[in-house]
């Protein structure tokens, strides 16, 4: 009688040595080759630019303050007013996406702590009254005392605003936004960070910048530390990263990030025109990391194998059965 092969715990056989399988491996498939999971039918353009802008604004309030302090009040007021601009344009990419104005006051009605979208709503609804009077008192040089109340409470909300994104993204089942749900939020801040800084280059004389030069230096290293450590937990879901059109966008970003901070380290504070485009380069390699992280986020959403095999390979069990 023919002695049958040992079985695993799990009730699998277990080849013998010397032994060759039969049957090969199964290939991974979904149902019908369907995705597992829906991917979002957010807009590219509006909610990848909703979360650009609202890095810009947050992380160029908390710049606008440092400035304030400093006395670097060309430096102050310029970001004041970016940061308004930004805030209001992310409003209203965000609006554009949701269909209809009554949309975004609907989600004012109730606070929910565990809710990113709700809290995410009420810190645009105090940052922006926040930041417009910031802007609004340094332009017209009045109410010095409420203007600078308003600069240090925008500064307060700004770092919650230039990243509460990387918590709402993360928050969904997406497997590029989920599996790396503690490395975005730090990679939303190094981004925001760069934008803001490249706006300060691009808005503000040379010879108020070197904060703005310092944080283009520090927001490039960290950006790409972010990434790397992201792309390391994510294991095969990094391969979302990499390829196709939000690899071309983080390997531009890296690029643009890159070379504006050098750009603004050697050049920014001699001449002008050096610092203008480095700052240029800051802001669009600000954009790529999010619509690149964006179209990841995407991508591993219509693939179905980048859901279940990484859950398979967590259980212990074999990519395919």
């Amino acid at each position: 009688m023919t002695r049958p092969a040992p079985r695993t715990a799990g009730g699998r056989t277990r080849r013998r040595r010397g032994e060759e399988l039969m049957v090969p491996r199964a290939e991974f498939r979904s149902y019908y080759g369907r995705p597992v999971i829906k991917a979002p039918s957010w807009s590219a353009r509006d909610i990848a630019g909703y979360f650009f802008l609202g890095g810009l604004a947050g992380a160029g309030s908390v710049l606008a303050a440092g400035a304030q302090l400093t006395g670097r009040t060309t430096l102050a007021t310029s970001l004041k007013v970016s940061s308004l601009a930004a805030v209001s344009l992310s409003a209203a990419a965000l609006i554009n996406d949701l269909g209809r104005p009554a949309r975004f006051t609907h989600m004012l009605r109730v606070l929910k702590p565990t809710s990113p979208m709700s809290v995410g709503s009420w810190l645009l609804g105090g940052y922006g009254p926040m930041a417009g009077a910031a802007a609004l008192c340094a332009v017209a040089g009045r109410l010095p005392r409420a203007g600078a109340a308003a600069t240090a409470a925008a500064a307060a909300l700004g770092p919650a605003v230039a990243t509460y994104t990387a918590v709402l993204a993360a928050d969904t089942a997406v497997p590029a936004w989920h599996g790396a749900h503690r490395e975005l939020p730090y990679l939303f801040a190094a981004s925001a960070t760069a934008a803001a800084a490249g706006m300060a280059l691009v808005v503000a004389p040379p010879r108020e910048s070197a904060p703005a030069r310092c944080a283009a230096v520090l927001a490039a290293v960290a950006d790409a530390a972010a990434t790397r450590a992201a792309e390391r937990r994510l294991g095969m879901v990094a391969e979302t990263y990499r390829e196709g059109r939000a690899g071309r966008l983080l390997r531009a970003a890296e690029l643009l990030l890159g070379g504006g901070a050098a750009a603004a380290a050697l050049a920014g504070h001699r001449s002008r025109g050096a610092a203008v485009a480095a700052g240029l380069a800051l802001l669009a390699g600000s954009a790529c990391t999010r619509f690149g992280v964006f179209a990841a986020g995407l991508a591993s959403a219509r693939d179905p194998a980048y859901t279940v095999l990484p859950q398979r390979a967590t259980q212990g069990r074999p990519p395919a059965e």
